[in-house]
């Protein structure tokens, strides 16, 4: 995942989980015994950067903190929010800016201190201080901003009037708050134990590492390997059947894919830590191995920028070259050449949100069409002597997969459109400051989304406030003030009530080719078919309490 300073949303949907409920895998050929041994083991090709609620920002470090810490809510396996922590949903006054949180009076944290008020307002505030990736969670809390410039070390917003109530005051009405505080970095951390252990280094072992989650620490050997057991009588009720969680650290991919074919590993790609490309298309073309093979939808979507700026595809004057070089590309033809044949993404069916994610248009348009015909005479009458697009260049950063999309893409365009396009290549930091300094005219683009709501899209790049920047959000400078007016009310309202309003701003911003949508991305693991409740959905892996290992 690709983390930056950003609000971010959920809509609410409080539901009530069973902690062992996770839907997995297929376990064709395993016996529906449990085995003797419930070690459940898999492998990093790096370590952890930190464990540390306030500061985790990595797809890798998240996937295990959700099983080590708790916050009032959180998500399930199917991205909706439920209780954790807290006794039910939040009472909101009717301005929408005062909340009041009830408190569930047995949590403990895993050395058997109890879990009040004021640990959570400790937690927030620590978070909030730290100015890490995801502060910005608590950005609509009063008070943030004096924190944020170090003027101020708690949030005046924030108060408990009791050890298992918290009241909340918003600097302005915000419908997405609530699913902020399903957040990793809204959990709870023990106070006593960082400022015993040392605040950035009391993560680093298995009796520093306190938490509420269900399991707990026992081993760790920096860069080497970790684990995991459920934490004895613990306050949430079942930890499920698993009795350890073993991580190793391997040097490589094919390493461990080789070390999983001789049983050395259950599963390969939990944390972010899948297969390449070589050995998911092996599997996929065995008919035996295959069945290890599971693809799992992502949330990140791939598309072509054009810049709003400045060049030919500016403004209302670039819209016709905007589609015509959108409709001259088929996204099956790309997705086969450079994405494993299909496997680690999908064509792009529709909007901008990736499918299977809140907001997700399936009707699609330009942003997804293909229709060369069309195309090139759209594109004749745009650009009738070719002056426009001479010697343009499709701009991507360093990649294999994103080399073999961008000469689809060059080969594409020749064909369809009979425009000859360059290519250039920079990496990833080069690129990135280029294309947000609207340096470029045509490039690729992609967003991965951090929650199941449209407002982390939106307010995150397709803003006008966005188009400005020059270091983050909106590369292209694409400005709707129609999209803004639409967005800002949306902000305000549940998801229930604001989805119809996002889905009419990413109609918009179809009907003005903003973008050209390429392709959805997916998460392909191996799993072994005596493995039961593995998985993951669109942003995270399902939590260890579901998994089992089956009689094999």
């Amino acid at each position: 995942m690709m983390k930056v300073p950003r609000s971010l949303a959920l809509g609410l949907v409080i539901v009530v989980l069973c902690a062992a409920c996770a839907s997995g895998n297929s376990t064709s050929g395993a016996g529906s015994g449990l085995a003797a041994d419930q070690t459940f083991r898999w492998p990093l090709i790096t370590d952890v950067a930190t464990l540390d609620p306030g500061h985790a920002s990595s797809g890798t470090d998240i996937n295990i903190i959700q099983n080590l810490f708790d916050g009032l809510y959180r998500f399930d396996d199917q991205l909706n929010i439920t209780n954790d922590v807290a006794t039910g949903p939040p009472e909101i006054s009717s301005d929408g800016l005062r909340y009041t949180f009830h408190l569930r009076r047995d949590v403990k944290f895993s050395n058997g201190d109890p879990v009040k008020a004021s640990d959570f307002l400790y937690s927030w505030n620590r978070a909030a201080s730290l100015q890490d990736a995801y502060a910005s969670v608590f950005d609509t809390v009063v008070g943030y901003d004096a924190v944020a410039a170090g003027s101020a070390k708690t949030l005046s917003g924030l108060s408990s009037p009791d050890d298992y109530t918290i009241n909340a005051v918003l600097s302005h009405p915000a419908g997405y708050w609530l699913s902020e505080m399903a957040l990793w970095t809204a959990d709870v951390v023990d106070q006593k134990i960082i400022e015993a252990k040392g605040t950035d280094t009391w993560w680093t072992t298995p009796d520093g590492l306190i938490g509420t989650g269900p399991f707990l620490m026992t081993e760790k050997t920096p860069k080497v390997s970790m684990a995991f057991a459920p934490v004895p009588n613990w306050w949430g009720g079942s930890t499920g059947a698993l009795k350890k969680v073993q991580l190793q650290v391997v040097a490589d991919q094919a390493s461990m894919v080789q070390k999983f074919e001789v049983g050395g590993f259950d599963v390969i790609g939990p944390s972010e830590n899948g297969p390449d490309n070589e050995d998911i298309l092996r599997y996929h073309s065995d008919p035996t191995k295959q069945k290890l093979l599971q693809i799992f939808p992502g949330a990140r979507t791939d598309w072509i920028g054009f810049n709003f700026i400045k060049g030919p595809f500016a403004g209302a004057d670039g819209l016709n070259g905007r589609v015509a070089f959108s409709e001259a590309i088929d996204r099956n033809q790309i997705v086969d050449v450079a994405c494993a044949k299909g496997l680690t993404c999908s064509a792009a069916t529709g909007g901008y949100i990736s499918k299977g994610l809140q907001g997700y248009n399936p009707d699609g348009g330009q942003a997804a069409k293909f229709d060369p015909v069309a195309a090139k005479a759209l594109y004749q009458k745009w650009d009738p002597t070719g002056s426009k697009v001479q010697g343009l260049t499709y701009w991507y950063n360093s990649d294999s997969q994103l080399k073999a999309v961008a000469e689809n893409l060059q080969s594409q365009w020749k064909q369809n459109l009979g425009v000859t396009v360059n290519l250039a290549t920079a990496d990833k930091p080069a690129f990135f400051k280029m294309r947000m300094q609207k340096q470029l005219i045509i490039y690729r683009d992609s967003f991965g989304a951090d929650y199941n709501n449209p407002q982390d899209w939106f307010d995150s790049d397709w803003t006008c406030v966005k188009a400005k920047l020059t270091t983050s959000g909106n590369s292209g400078g694409y400005c709707n003030p129609q999209v803004d007016a639409l967005v800002q009310k949306a902000n305000t309202q549940p998801l229930d009530q604001a989805l119809p309003l996002y889905v009419q701003a990413d109609a918009l911003m179809i009907q003005d080719e903003s973008y050209a949508s390429l392709f959805y991305y997916n998460w392909p693991w191996f799993i072994q078919p005596y493995v039961s409740g593995a998985g993951k959905n669109a942003l995270y892996d399902f939590r260890w309490t579901g998994t089992k290992i089956l009689k094999h």
